[in-house]
């Protein structure tokens, strides 16, 4: 009998395999989710499986209190984080995490990704934010979900984590769907979509951006964010209502 969540266990196979293949992790250094909205699910990687080794079938779906639907395997450990994320964030569909080399390293810098060219501006009108560094209380209490609870609150609440943006001045709330990813300081990224491929297409642009300022400041230690009305044209001709990149 075909499984009624099928479809949703191969969405999260399929991107779960975007992770080796675009050089995101190895062994089993990452994870992929996708949810279904109305069915109040979502389907995740097993743990510790590796990639060339997992099947469709080893994909675990769970409810949004962590509840096992269907599945014979344990899930990411990543779970109660992504939980999180789905209960939070309006209208997204996938949340992936990976410990891509240079995401990583300025996560575990504990700095956030400065707004340096137009390749991060078409993806985000702001620099990439980097959470406080997670207590030891919260580590004792429930690790991986005080993770997610972080990351939420960098985004909607970062006065009460005292957040600051890659420049030390307090971070302002920013709308997750307009700002797709996020550095856990110390520990590596996590990204977001509408769905799971498109949650994964966003790690590789992470990677991507923070290989490049991290080459950027090489060269030029000195170098300034880039102008806001260079963002805004260039956030705007993809994502604002006149959006003219690409074809209709």
């Amino acid at each position: 009998m075909k499984s009624p969540y099928q479809s949703l266990k191969e969405e999260a196979f399929e991107a779960n395999m975007e992770i080796p293949k675009r050089g995101l992790a190895i062994y089993t250094w990452g994870n992929v989710s996708a949810y279904d909205k109305a069915k109040g699910v979502f389907a995740i990687k097993p743990s510790g499986v590796p990639y060339d080794t997992m099947k469709v079938d080893d994909i675990v779906v769970l409810d949004l209190d962590g509840n096992k639907v269907e599945g014979t395997m344990n899930p990411s450990s990543d779970t109660p984080t992504h939980i999180q994320l789905y209960r939070n964030f309006q209208d997204i569909g996938g949340v992936t995490h990976t410990h891509s080399p240079h995401a990583t390293s300025w996560a575990q810098a504990c700095r956030g990704i400065p707004l340096l060219g137009t390749t991060h501006a078409d993806h985000s009108a702001n620099p990439v934010p980097c959470t406080p560094m997670i207590t030891k209380e919260q580590v004792e209490k429930a690790y991986e979900d005080e993770t997610g609870i972080l990351i939420v609150n960098t985004f909607l609440h970062p006065e009460t984590v005292k957040a600051v943006d890659c420049y030390g001045i307090p971070l302002e709330p920013l709308v997750p769907s307009e700002n797709p990813m996020v550095l856990v300081a110390g520990h590596g990224p996590f990204t977001w979509g509408a769905n799971a491929a498109k949650s994964v297409y966003n790690a590789a642009v992470l990677e991507e951006i923070a290989r490049m300022a991290w080459i950027t400041l090489q060269v030029n230690p000195d170098i300034v964010k880039l102008p806001d009305y260079v963002v805004d044209k260039h956030y705007q001709r993809k994502h604002g209502k006149n959006a003219y990149y690409g074809q209709k």
